[in-house]
């Protein structure tokens, strides 16, 4: 795992300075503290930083064949590259290293593009062909290793793992993208290909750039889940779903450095944990985190899978009253990101790093295999939609949610205003408003009528209408999942843990988006997913019923967060008042700032829970103090 940063002249082959190339790296130096290294030649330059997985002693980057034709600087790890090297070695390839970046450079020389559906793995790298003056930039299927990119008004094309590299360019225009804040304030953070500076982007999962000097920048996708559907009736069985995760789980254990796994007590988690036991791989690294509010602790739950395989599990319990990281995310994350388990996730993370250097996590379950309990809510509204009119919808349903209050203090069931609003709209749009983080209404009365009117009547919600209706033969839960696939996972969650472990200089990797068992499990039909008695992830609580305690496989799904609500009132409610002063938001133009005192008011007297929208505003507020970057535009 490692972070990467170069220089690319679109119009020449002016020099670079060597000098800044480093100061690139060196803002993401927590991504590789191992190592650094830089290449240059007229207009290019490529630098990276190491954190040594694989070949600690001959992997040094940036790589290049021994010609010199081509060189490669790589951020994350081939699994199958053993496979692949001995099959380039029957095409005549000679290797100099144990490393799987070299099957890059000699993948590429045989295979070019088709490469790409070859790598099992997460990855994105930058790779020059000199001898076809390309430059040739690829990001894995799901979106696992991150990549920015963005032009500057000099024709230099500045790329990297985060976006402080970019920022060192003095001439990148750093204006802030108005469609980008407004999906943040509709999602919570900011879905690719967007970023929150208009003149960066996020190169998109299972994506590759070719860039030639003088011609356009060349963006294409190599892969898409719904290239591989099968048969959708097809029901899979549980000893296959074993047979396949099991098998991604080995792939993900090679490694020279010290590997463990994060265990918290979730299904999915605890499966990656009774699989990597199961192969006999001796005593395993686990670690989780606790809270003092039972609420949110799951670490119980944790202990048990640990004291059944036997695990050395470590958990580290979070003081309840720490806001130390908050101020952090902002350095972290580059621009804003408003999923609160940033922080739980940032420190089970940390934990783990003073032990090992890789570990194991959970993460793509619940997309795979349908365990999010808004799929089960989908699926219901769609059931309910099929016997109720359109003019029932739009003419009854729709009013009725308007006057209905929001009773966010009431248990679920008595909430019906979210339902009758999303069941009186289409099913994309319905889902839309399930995943968003603030409902329309909320962003009408919190966002200034000016930069509303600069929108220019651009829909946050396209960003999921979109993938939603893609033209494919998907049934009404593999199109939330889709939509979810294409947003939801690249945009939040390997966002969040890819940032939260790499600022610890640690590897994750996630067995269930392992390519080939992510599409099968994709493929799978809806009643394997969720099912009356078994819920969410119904084949995969199935199939591990030899190997977990069923009060784990079948307890109600709880979420990896924090008491943000009740912090608001509590510890934070002084900041949370400020925001309403704060003259960076004042000056940005973006927030009501007499809304969000009022929202400020009736959250900390207990009458309306305000979390979501308090908590994206201080996101956003601290990202202008960070970046002080011009006015939206």
């Amino acid at each position: 795992m490692c972070g990467l940063a170069g220089l690319f002249d679109t119009r020449g082959t002016r020099s670079f300075d060597e000098a800044l190339v480093r100061r690139m790296t060196q803002l993401i130096a927590h991504r590789g503290p191992d190592g650094e290294g830089v290449h240059l030649e007229p207009g290019l330059a490529l630098g990276h930083r190491r954190l040594a997985i694989i070949d600690l002693g001959g992997g040094a980057q940036p790589m290049s064949t021994p010609e010199g034709d081509l060189t490669v600087v790589f951020n994350g790890e081939i699994y199958n590259f053993m496979e692949l090297r001995t099959e380039l070695i029957e095409l005549g390839a000679r290797f100099a290293t144990r490393c799987d970046t070299e099957v890059l450079l000699h993948g590429w020389r045989h295979w070019r593009e088709a490469m790409l559906p070859r790598l099992n793995g997460m990855f994105a790298f930058a790779l020059w062909d000199a001898r076809e003056q390309t430059l040739f930039m690829a990001r894995d299927r799901f979106g696992k290793k991150p990549l920015h990119y963005g032009v500057a008004d000099d024709g230099v094309l500045a790329f990297g793992s985060e976006i402080k590299s970019l920022l060192s360019l003095s001439n990148l225009d750093r204006s802030l993208s108005n469609e980008a804040i407004s999906d943040f304030f509709t999602y919570g953070y900011i879905p690719d290909p967007k970023s929150i500076y208009r003149s960066i982007r996020k190169l998109p999962p299972a994506h590759y750039l070719k860039a030639r000097r003088g011609r356009d920048l060349e963006v294409r996708a190599y892969w898409s889940v719904l290239d591989q559907l099968r048969n959708p009736q097809a029901p899979g069985r549980t000893e296959e779903l074993v047979e396949r995760l099991e098998r991604a789980v080995r792939q993900r254990l090679v490694a020279d450095v010290p590997l463990g796994a994060l265990l918290s007590g979730g299904v999915d988690s605890s499966a990656v944990v009774a699989l990597m036991a199961s192969g006999g791989e001796g005593r395993i690294n686990t670690f989780s985190i606790g809270f003092e509010d039972p609420s949110y602790d799951e670490s119980g739950y944790a202990k048990a899978v640990a004291d059944r395989y036997r695990t050395d599990h470590r958990v580290r319990l979070l003081d309840p009253d720490d806001f130390s990281l908050i101020s952090r995310l902002p350095d972290i994350y580059d621009e804003p990101f408003g999923d609160i388990s940033a922080l739980p996730t940032f420190a089970v993370c940390a934990e783990a790093r003073r032990s090992v250097t890789v570990a194991l996590s959970g993460d793509g379950g619940d997309e795979a295999l349908g365990g999010y309990r808004r799929y089960a809510f989908h699926q219901a509204e769609e059931r309910i939609r099929a016997y109720l009119p359109r003019f029932v919808r739009r003419g009854i349903l729709h009013p009725l949610a308007a006057i209905y209050p929001h009773a966010s203090w009431a248990p679920r069931p008595l909430r019906a205003k979210s339902t009758l609003r999303e069941l009186s709209l289409d099913p994309c749009d319905a889902y839309a408003a399930m995943v968003s983080a603030l409902p329309p209404a909320v962003r009408q009365t919190l966002l200034t009528p000016d930069f509303l009117a600069a929108l220019g009547g651009y829909d946050s919600a396209d960003v999921v209408r979109e993938p939603f209706n893609v033209d494919a033969p998907l049934d009404s839960l593999q199109r939330a999942q889709y939509a979810d696939l294409m947003t939801y996972l690249p945009g939040d969650i390997l966002t969040k843990v890819d940032r939260a472990s790499m600022a610890n200089s640690l590897e994750l990797r996630s067995p269930m988006l392992d390519p080939d068992f992510y599409a099968w499990a994709f493929s799978l039909p809806a009643s394997d997913k969720i099912a009356p008695k078994r819920g969410g992830k119904a084949i995969l609580k199935a199939a591990m019923e030899p190997y977990l305690p069923n009060d784990l496989l079948y307890r109600p799904k709880q979420g990896f967060t924090v008491p943000l609500a009740r912090w608001l009132r509590g510890p934070l409610r002084e900041q949370m008042f400020q925001l309403a002063e704060s003259a960076r938001l004042r000056d940005s133009g973006v927030v009501n700032l007499k809304t969000l005192a009022s929202m400020a008011e009736a959250h900390a007297a207990g009458r309306r829970d305000h979390s979501k929208a308090l908590w994206l505003i201080w996101v956003f507020d601290a990202f202008l103090g960070r970046s002080e970057p011009a006015t939206a535009a």
